[in-house]
């Protein structure tokens, strides 16, 4: 049996400028402590890369959760390694943080900003994909007819 049709609603502006926010803040100070942070540049590096890697698992889970929700074909081993790649970017920074002779502040701060970046990342492809939903469906309201 297919998995019914998802019906997406227009996101709020705010929920919309919520979640650009939540991204911007996140990624945008925790790349300001990285670049103040007195570390060698190979752990600037670490760091830097495992936003990157989060990011976009964090983008590639939502995806794939929205695509099985509207029955978009997803295979098994890609939704799988998406959690894997998830949850090994969240692993990979608390073992680095864990070991790192940071003070405990410094730490959950970067903890706190790769989770909101995470968050915020994941929000802002949901509003995107919502809103392209909702345009395709009702050019009349929203102006896309124009476009």
């Amino acid at each position: 049996m297919p998995a019914p049709a998802y019906a997406a609603q227009r996101p709020t502006g705010a929920f919309i400028a919520a979640s650009w926010a939540a991204l911007m803040v996140g990624a945008v100070v925790y790349l300001m402590g990285l670049w103040n942070a007195q570390m060698q540049l190979n752990e600037k590096g670490y760091y830097f890369t495992l936003l990157m890697y989060g990011l976009f698992s964090a983008v590639s889970l939502q995806k794939s959760v929205r695509d099985r929700i509207e029955g978009i074909p997803v295979t098994g081993i890609y939704y799988g390694l998406c959690w894997v790649s998830l949850g090994l970017s969240v692993a990979l920074l608390t073992v680095g943080l864990w070991n790192a002779t940071l003070a405990a502040s410094e730490k959950g701060f970067y903890a706190m900003a790769f989770l909101l970046s995470l968050f915020g990342a994941v929000a802002v492809q949901k509003n995107i994909r919502d809103v392209a939903q909702f345009r395709s469906a009702h050019p009349e309201i929203d102006g896309a007819a124009a476009e």
